[in-house]
């Protein structure tokens, strides 16, 4: 399989590494860009309340590592440290910080909201810090605030898209078999970034990914072929997704007759 891997260029190597170890091939064209906030000075509110925080929640990978670069090394964060997937989790573990509370089946802001520790009666009445980038998504900390929780937000990166011309996509044209894309956001750049020429063949490719709720837009945008849901935001979900379906895909191409 050829594989195009969408994720930012420093989060795409060791994903192209497991699926190069797998056998596949891995074309990278990253559709997001991360800019980590670099200005210490301005979280100086949040430095000075950290002690009054019950949960801290960190939506992404990236989150984990602004929170690293801007944060942690001046002051450890005491709450109970919540992720929004393995990936996020795993980056986590990395930098060292306490293994965190995720969602028990799956990753995203949905999986995370049926843990019964994020329950109305679990969080009403508690102090929640969201970690995030610039104009994340409003669903976890609405429906949080919604069970009685009171909700803070910081924000420790931007996402931007790249300047990447549409020919870079162009020219793989008829090469790829699936394309892996791992938020909304990235999803919608792929297909801006790409133009109505790219479009057809984007639309044809088999789309793995890490929710429904992108698998929901994928169709909604005209993609054709039903998104393989990884079990979760990590690059070893993503990958035995993958294998998963090419080991379907030969076992049926075995069993068709043939001459068809």
């Amino acid at each position: 399989m050829v594989v195009l891997v969408t994720r930012p260029a420093h989060q795409a190597d060791a994903l192209a590494r497991r699926i190069e170890a797998a056998g596949g091939q891995v074309v990278c064209f990253p559709v997001l860009e991360i800019a980590y906030l670099d200005d210490p000075s301005a979280f100086g509110w949040l430095a000075a309340r950290l002690d009054e925080f019950d949960l801290a929640i960190f939506v992404s990978a990236n989150a984990v590592t602004g929170w690293m670069r801007l944060l942690q090394p001046r002051r450890p964060l005491r709450a109970r440290l919540v992720a929004v997937g393995a990936g996020t989790a795993k980056a986590m573990e990395r930098a060292g910080l306490p293994s965190p509370l995720l969602p028990r089946h799956g990753s995203g802001t949905e999986a995370l909201l049926e843990l019964p520790e994020l329950s109305a009666e679990a969080v009403a009445g508690r102090r929640i810090l969201i970690v995030r980038g610039v104009g994340g998504r409003e669903l976890l900390g609405t429906s949080l605030a919604a069970r009685g929780a009171s909700i803070e937000y910081v924000e420790v990166y931007r996402r931007t898209r790249p300047p990447m011309p549409s020919e870079k996509l162009l020219m793989h044209r008829g090469k790829v078999d699936a394309m892996v894309v791992t938020s909304a956001e990235a999803l919608n750049n792929l297909f801006e970034m790409g133009g109505p020429e790219a479009k057809p063949w984007l639309s044809a490719l088999l789309l793995v990914t890490v929710s429904d709720r992108i698998a929901q837009l994928a169709r909604s945008i005209g993609v054709q072929r039903p998104a393989l849901v990884a079990n979760d935001a990590g690059d070893k979900a993503i990958v035995e997704a993958l294998c998963r379906w090419r080991a379907h895909r030969r076992l049926t191409v075995q069993r068709e007759p043939h001459g068809t």
